[in-house]
């Protein structure tokens, strides 16, 4: 029941965040936008983005901006 309870809070955390964005107009990605563009999970985007295959910044703890241009070129080019 407990752990029910703090998956819903953590849902309604990550939609306060992204709340009044449009993602298809944003220059970044987020972490979680990756794991779900590539349906992986959060260690695993953080050990994709250690590789520096495409560019990203830190702003601050765990949250990163991936670039929207590089992060697809590099798709582009798995595929």
């Amino acid at each position: 029941m407990d752990e029910e309870i703090r998956e819903e809070q953590t849902l309604e955390t990550e939609k306060k965040e992204t709340a009044g964005t449009d993602r298809g107009n944003s220059d970044c990605y987020t972490v979680q936008d990756l794991c779900r563009i590539l349906k992986i999970s959060r260690p695993t985007v953080y050990s994709l983005l250690k590789t520096r295959q495409f560019s990203w910044i830190n702003i601050g703890g765990r949250k990163y901006r991936i670039s929207r241009r590089s992060f697809d070129n590099w798709l582009d080019n798995q595929m």
